[in-house]
Formats: structure tokens, C-alpha cells, sequence
């Protein structure tokens, strides 16, 4: 598979990454019992500091990159409802893997809530090992590295 064309997003992309990640992440509020953490990041001071990454026109994926000391984070990777079982999930995971190879950086760290176990089994389909589960206030988070001693998934 080839890593189709994410591009970085810009100030007009806010209100459609926002929307992404409402319409990925609402149905969570309910199974978990509070907002998912990617609802309430500031969408727009994410993309001026060029964290944020999009695929599709209109935007149905993206993702969420911090370059660390040592790892890439991935903060969030979401698929709009309309655009899962498309494989742009595992598309942007590829995505990832590779923007953390040309970085020079040697693994990918991610989190995940405990409650959302869809993620969590697509992560270990994906390769990825569990490092530590963490209890952060409301959150009960699941903590994730994968080390990329071999070529991104794809």
C-alpha cells in the first residue's frame, strides 16, 4: 500500500478538523463518561504549530504529530464516521511511521482511553506493544510504543 498525500493543514482547515474529530470521538462521551481529550485540544493552535496533518478534500482523516526527544507522539488520529472501513486509518498509521522515519526518530508513542477497546486492538493489530496504563484525572489511559527497527507498515 502507498501513503496517499497528507498535507500539513492551515487556518482554513480548522473548522473541518474539528468536525473530524467531533464526529470521531462523540460517540465515546457516553462509553467513557467525559469528553474525549481530542475534542478539547485548541484545533487551531495545533495547526499553527504545524502538529496537524489531513488527508482527503474535503478532510475525512488527519492526524496529530509532536516530534519528542527520542519518539514521535501521536496525539490523535482520527477517521470521519463516513470514511472508516475505507483502510484511511491504516493509512494514516503508515503516515505516521513514516514521518517518524524521516525525522531520524526510532519509535511512535500513542495513548489510548481504556474504555475505547477498538483502538486498542487496532494498535496491537498494528504492531503496537502496551507500555503502561495511567490514571490522569478522568482519564484512564493505555499507553503505547512501537519501535521502527524495520520499514513503516504499508
Amino acid at each position: 500500500m502507498t501513503t496517499p498525500p497528507l498535507r500539513p493543514a492551515t487556518a482554513a482547515d480548522v473548522p473541518a478538523v474539528k468536525a473530524v474529530i467531533d464526529a470521531a470521538f462523540h460517540h465515546y462521551i457516553e462509553r467513557i463518561g467525559v469528553v474525549p481529550a481530542p475534542m478539547e485540544e485548541d484545533h487551531a493552535a495545533n495547526v499553527e504549530a504545524g502538529r496537524v496533518f489531513v488527508a482527503g478534500d474535503p478532510v475525512t482523516g488527519l492526524v496529530v504529530v509532536i516530534p519528542e526527544a527520542g519518539h514521535l507522539c501521536l496525539d490523535t488520529v482520527a477517521v470521519h464516521p463516513d470514511a472508516q472501513g475505507t483502510g484511511l486509518g491504516r493509512t494514516l498509521m503508515a503516515w505516521v511511521e513514516q514521518r517518524a522515519h524521516e525525522l531520524g526518530l526510532p519509535e511512535v508513542r500513542l495513548l489510548t482511553n481504556a474504555m475505547m477497546w477498538e483502538n486498542q486492538k487496532m494498535y496491537e493489530r498494528y504492531g503496537y506493544e502496551v507500555t503502561e496504563r495511567r490514571r490522569t484525572g478522568p482519564y484512564d489511559r493505555i499507553h503505547y510504543r512501537k519501535v521502527l527497527n524495520s520499514p513503516p507498515m504499508g
